[in-house]
């Protein structure tokens, strides 16, 4: 399993209340729900290949 980088993100404020409510909703950290809608998006754009 490969290693995970840690970085900063800045969102607006209301941003983050509606992920951290779509995770709660979805049983996902914040962290986990975010991971999971940039993966989405980049799999629906055809920028992601699965190993």
């Amino acid at each position: 399993m490969a290693q995970k980088k840690p970085f900063v993100l800045r969102l607006d404020p209301e941003v983050l209340k509606a992920i951290e409510k779509w995770a709660a909703d979805e049983f996902r950290s914040t962290n986990g729900q975010l991971e999971w809608l940039i993966t989405k998006a980049l799999k629906e754009a055809g920028r992601f290949k699965q190993k």
